[in-house]
């Protein structure tokens, strides 16, 4: 009866489901179908009315938009009626290391290409595109003005100095003389331009004798990896004095004189620098958050320059485009080096080790020695040995640990769940062999600050970028040796094979430290050999292939310094016999308070057990 009825009820189920399954299927249908009649209706009801209105003459709408176009760009440039509408005009000029594409169309730079770099699709790094400005305003009438971008410029030509420089002058004047002068120069092997404004007349041409600048600048990728470039891309500049700058903030308001501001990416700038300081401004930053644009993102900024109430000025500027070098930024304008990123923010204190002992020991290397690759590999060795004397007596700990390891073994076993009592005894025989568990994490704990410095170093170090090694066609990025069909989150499309091999390094000093520390209770601890290195997998695969290679190096000669101080510098047998002897003959040793607090929690929490074992038994 009852299997009857459960498949009587089984049956009536599916019916019930097909029956649902009709119904929705037939609704839809006649859903579409009054959609697709409503559809239609309404095309034939919009063609009827289109065919009421009169045909629009859009070749003479076209021409009438132009004119009123021109008649409002004359209108706009008032005494300069002529600069109004014109037609644009590009010259180039080159030095050895920028071409340099000017515009008469507001008398100013449109494009700089690097001619000593190439971008990730082997074309020159081209900074500056159609949508950047570099312009002000200025008062073309008693009753109008006009941003200096918007007025076309009269081409004066290049002149060539005898130390090498050129000069390029555009001219805007009017029927009186008043107007404005640009006057670029170009140095020989340079990244710095000059740009001087001269102006007749400036007392009328601007309002309250301020100069008001817009700086928009659009920044395009030039690295392998657009989303890692759009990480590092940021806006920088100098107020007061003082380096700072704006990555993940969206807006900066100055409130001290600014030397200069800078759109930053991973490994180029474009910058604008004052040389006799703005006196206000605001910045406005946006990332681009679509990973695969090639726009990094946008910074517009404007500036105000409060200058003296004359006739005749001249404002001085200066215009870099070039790489993100230490040593060529130092020298281009103050603070200007902070672009580097050798540390910042909470990490501020690595910038000192990476300026006197990373980057000059990085730098001397790579004297002797062409490929970047090997460089890396000596200043690997070179920090271990400087480090090597911090990190001695945590292997001298390991290795007491070791050899009491049947001890603490026994202990262990006699103590079972006791967990407070064992972890008493644990510390009552350690103290008398001398041995402290916590220095096994030493060489952890060197390592965090000097990666640290690495990370800031390898990430800025415009050297690296394009230099292959091994398989690695660029150390500044990660060695895809295997791309994804998909992206793993955290992880990426890609495998890093130094990645790979970092994670396989660590996982085994997780396993040889495992192997010489006394058994754990505790689940994570057992499976941290494993846990760590899965972390780091995704951790470092983004990273730069000189930082994955550096930590692969560090691994290995970890491994090496481990076998080779506890196979022939450390006696294991003088070190249980040493402390035998210190068993023997035990020297009263003052505690710290450290130690002491740590006791008496422990006889605390020992107590605690015993009257909870107590009243369960009572029970």
């Amino acid at each position: 009866m009852n299997s009857k009825l459960d498949k009587n009820t089984i049956v009536g189920m599916i019916l019930l489901a097909i029956l649902f399954f009709v119904f929705f299927w037939y609704t839809n249908k006649q859903q579409q179908a009054a959609m697709e009649f409503q559809k239609h209706k309404e095309d034939s009801i919009a063609k009827l009315n289109a065919a009421k209105i009169k045909p629009i003459d859009t070749a003479a709408a076209k021409v009438d938009s132009l004119k009123r176009d021109s008649a409002n760009k004359i209108s706009a440039a008032g005494n300069f009626n002529t600069a109004g509408v014109g037609v644009e005009k590009l010259d180039t000029v080159e030095n050895d290391v920028l071409k340099i594409l000017f515009t008469n169309k507001g008398g100013k730079i449109k494009s700089v290409w690097l001619k000593k770099y190439h971008s990730y699709d082997s074309s020159l790094v081209k900074l500056g595109s159609n949508d950047d400005v570099l312009a002000y305003s200025i008062n073309t009438s008693n009753a109008s003005s006009a941003k200096s971008n918007e007025l076309f410029f009269i081409y004066n030509g290049v002149t060539k100095n005898a130390d090498g420089s050129q000069v390029v002058k555009y001219s805007l004047k009017d029927s009186s003389g008043q107007g404005v002068e640009h006057v670029y120069t170009i140095k020989p092997d340079n990244y710095l331009i000059d740009w001087n404004i001269n102006m007749n007349n400036a007392d009328k041409l601007l309002t309250n004798n301020t100069l008001n600048v817009q700086y928009k600048v659009t920044l395009l990728q030039h690295e392998k990896s657009a989303s890692y470039e759009k990480l590092m891309s940021n806006v920088g500049f100098s107020e007061g004095d003082k380096f700072d700058y704006i990555s993940n903030k969206k807006e900066h308001t100055f409130t001290k004189p600014i030397q200069w501001v800078s759109a930053v990416q991973q490994f180029f700038n474009e910058a604008l620098i004052a040389k006799n300081n703005f006196t206000s401004g605001e910045i406005k930053w946006q990332r681009n958050t679509v990973d695969t644009a090639v726009e990094l993102g946008t910074t517009d900024i404007i500036l105000q320059s409060k200058l003296p109430a004359q006739n005749q000025l001249s404002i001085p500027f200066q215009l870099y485009f070039g790489p993100n070098d230490y040593h060529i930024l130092k020298n281009a304008a103050p603070e200007m080096d902070g672009i580097v990123n050798l540390g910042r923010d909470m990490y501020s204190f690595v910038r000192p080790v990476n300026k006197y002992i990373i980057m000059p020991v990085f730098t001397f290397f790579s004297k002797f020695v062409t490929n970047f690759g090997w460089v890396i590999l000596l200043l690997t060795v070179f920090i271990r040995l400087i480090t090597s004397p911090l990190t001695y007596g945590s292997y001298l700990s390991s290795a007491k640990m070791k050899v009491l390891k049947p001890e603490l073994d026994e202990l262990k076993a006699k103590y079972g769940d006791d967990k407070q009592g064992y972890a008493m005894a644990q510390m009552k025989l350690t103290n008398e062999a001398g041995a402290n568990p916590l220095k096994g994490c030493i060489p952890a704990l060197v390592q965090l600050p000097i990666f640290v410095a690495l990370y800031s170093f390898f990430n800025s170090n415009i050297a690296l970028r394009g230099q292959a090694f091994l398989w690695s066609h660029d150390l500044s990025v990660y060695d895809s040796i295997a791309h994804l069909p998909f992206s793993i989150p955290g992880l990426g499309d890609h495998l890093s094979l130094f990645t790979l091999t970092a994670v396989a390094g660590q996982f085994l000093i997780s396993i040889y430290n495992l192997s010489s520390t006394p058994t754990q209770d505790n689940p994570a601890m057992k499976y941290m050999p494993y846990i760590f290195p899965f972390m780091m997998l995704f951790v470092f695969n983004r990273l730069p292939a000189a930082l994955t290679w550096y930590y692969t190096v560090s691994n290995i000669l970890t491994l090496l310094i481990q076998f080779v101080m506890q196979k022939y510098f450390i006696d294991h047998a003088k070190v249980l016999a040493a402390i035998q002897e210190k068993r023997k003959n035990p020297k009263t040793k003052q505690k710290s308070k450290w130690q002491e607090r740590y006791e008496q929690m422990m006889e605390s929490q020992k107590k605690i057990q015993e009257m909870k074992n107590k009243t369960s038994n009572k029970k």
